[in-house]
């Protein structure tokens, strides 16, 4: 009788816990609809701040929301907001038209670090498909170890041939994935930003940043993010810069 009891109330918990995300779904489609009745009335600070909401609270995104965010971003000349937004979907829908984009507005306002190459497409557009072609490298290489020591328990010798393939096979994964790493970046999210040689507010001053400008991120410490500034290495508060995903 008890775990008969123990099943219903396991079975009543699901059915609650899959009742209440229905309800967060429905409710966050109803918003989503509001947000774009809004936006097509040119209502866009208002829009915004649903696209926000539901951004927050779901933790993903369609593109086209994306490029509202952008667009609205824009016009309220937060150039870093529209570089973040334009960012998360050219992550999410790679294009070439989306980097001219970025570019085109980085050299409107004079922005740095939105120049791209070739080899940066094909690393995003490949990266789309990097885990999966990584667990896939992993499994057939812990399938031919755990292979190769049975069989070598057993007797069995294998011929230098075999060992150098094999080796190279992993040296091939190691490769892949420093390959693709794209590195950390942000963009500096406010204005009159101090950019310092040290990690300390009593270190020398370099320049003094403004919003809109995508930097490599290095390192952190405390504080501080080491960043690459015209070539040199920099530091600039956390509370500065937008890190991008």
């Amino acid at each position: 009788m008890q775990n008969i009891l123990s099943k219903i109330s396991a079975i009543l918990v699901i059915f609650l816990a899959l009742s209440a995300e229905q309800a967060t779904a429905q409710a966050n489609n109803l918003t989503l609809a509001k947000a774009d009745s809004l936006f097509l009335a040119q209502q866009y600070s208002n829009a915004f701040v649903l696209y926000e909401q539901i951004l927050e609270e779901e933790q993903h995104y369609s593109p086209q929301m994306l490029l509202k965010m952008a667009y609205t971003k824009e016009g309220l000349r937060d150039y870093t907001g529209a570089m973040y937004y334009l960012h998360l979907f050219y992550t999410k829908e790679p294009s070439r038209s989306t980097l001219k984009k970025m570019e085109e507005l980085a050299q409107v306002h004079r922005l740095q670090g939105y120049e791209y190459s070739d080899l940066q497409f094909f690393k995003t557009q490949f990266s789309k498909h990097y885990m999966r072609l990584l667990e896939l490298m992993l499994l057939v290489a812990v399938v031919t170890a755990t292979t190769l020591v049975v069989l070598w328990r057993r007797g069995r010798r294998f011929d230098r041939n075999l060992k150098i393939g094999f080796a190279l096979y992993l040296l091939f994964i190691l490769y892949y994935v420093n390959f693709l790493s794209l590195g950390e970046a942000g963009i500096i999210r406010n204005d009159h930003v101090a950019v310092m040689s040290a990690p300390s507010a009593g270190s020398n001053w370099l320049a003094t940043a403004t919003q809109g400008h995508k930097v490599p991120i290095t390192g952190e410490q405390d504080i501080w993010y080491e960043i690459k500034w015209k070539g040199e290495t920099a530091y600039i508060r956390k509370s500065n810069l937008l890190e991008l995903p």
